[in-house]
Parts: C-alpha cells; sequence; structure tokens
C-alpha cells in the first residue's frame, strides 16, 4: 500500500513488546554478554522501571543487577535508530538524550543476529556531542502516533560505535614526575 502512513499506537507497540520479552534469544545474548549471568528479571509492566526506561534486570553471580532497556528492529539498515523526541506535541526527549536507569540499550537487530549493548551513558554523552551533526547528516524518521510523533535519526553503525567508543578515553594534561613529589614515573603504584 503505497503512500499509506501506519499511526503507531501505544498500546500495540507495548503489546508487541510484551511479546518480545519472552523470546528466548534474550537469555542467550544476556549469558553470551555476561558471563556471569544468573537470571534474568522482567520490568515490562507500568510502572516505576518503565518509567525509568528499564525492561529488564540482569542478576549476576556477584550480586550486581544490570539494568537494561531492550529495542528490536526487525530489518536491518546498517544503522542505529536513536530517539531524540518521544513525543511532538508535549517535547518530551527520546531516550538517546532523557534521564535513563538503564545501563545498556540492547538493540537487537533480527535478521542479522547482532544484539549491540550500547552503553547509555557514553551513548548519551556521544549525542550530546554529535546529535546536531547526526540530525543534519542521517535520515530522520518520523513515527506517526494519534495525536503526536516519535522523531528519531538512523545513524549508520559505523558511525556511531567508534563516537561512542570515545566516550570510554579521557584525555586530560601529561604531568611530570617532578610535580608529584616521591612519584617516579617509571615505579607501579
Amino acid at each position: 500500500m503505497c503512500g499509506v502512513i501506519k499511526v503507531h499506537d501505544f498500546n500495540d507497540s507495548l503489546k508487541r513488546s510484551h511479546e518480545a520479552e519472552n523470546l528466548p534469544i534474550w537469555e542467550e545474548v544476556y549469558r553470551k554478554a555476561f558471563p556471569q549471568f544468573v537470571k534474568m528479571i522482567t520490568y515490562r509492566a507500568d510502572g516505576f522501571w518503565q518509567r525509568e526506561g528499564v525492561d529488564r534486570g540482569i542478576m549476576l553471580s556477584t550480586t550486581k543487577q544490570i539494568l537494561i532497556d531492550e529495542k528490536i528492529r526487525s530489518k536491518d539498515y546498517g544503522d542505529i535508530l536513536l530517539e531524540y523526541i518521544s513525543s511532538d506535541r508535549s517535547g518530551s526527549k527520546g531516550w538517546v538524550c532523557k534521564p535513563l536507569r538503564a545501563d545498556y540499550i540492547a538493540y537487537l537487530i533480527a535478521p542479522s543476529g547482532i544484539c549491540y549493548l550500547l552503553p547509555v551513558i557514553q551513548l548519551q554523552n556521544a549525542w550530546s556531542k554529535y546529535g546536531e551533526k547526526w540530525i543534519k547528516k542521517y535520515k530522520k524518521i518520523v513515527a506517526p502516533n494519534k495525536g503526536y510523533n516519535t522523531i528519531s535519526v538512523g545513524v549508520p553503525i559505523k558511525e556511531l560505535w567508534p563516537k561512542i567508543g570515545n566516550e570510554f578515553r579521557v584525555n586530560f594534561n601529561p604531568f611530570c614526575e617532578v610535580e608529584i613529589p616521591n612519584f617516579k614515573m617509571d615505579e607501579p603504584f
């Protein structure tokens, strides 16, 4: 049907999300990503965790819990669709730039068999530096919903991944051993 714009319905999307939560692929992904995996906890019910951007908790043998926001893409476009406006009507920010409690966005691209674990802090730092450039440079996707639109930009993986990686390195002004009394640069701490 050419020319027909599909209007998204939040309740339909939520229903599909609930159906996808039981896919066995999630446990496979998390067991591979986190060798100390013990169990998964689902937080998809409407409530505190959902409003904080968390779909699932991963419990590790160390008792650490890793919080995950899960996204599934049914086609591989070679990009990651970054939602920067959740509702153009209210002006609410999308997940790439709003505060989230999630540690990772698990971005699963079904037909390619790849799940990208996007670290939220580094992803959002990269967005704050490059988001405006990406919006101007790459395809903007407007998803109509009932009464509002959600707006995202498709950033190629080959562009996004190095920018996230750069956020794991922090440059500082180098110093000489003279500046730190009794410290020799060639001795370990």
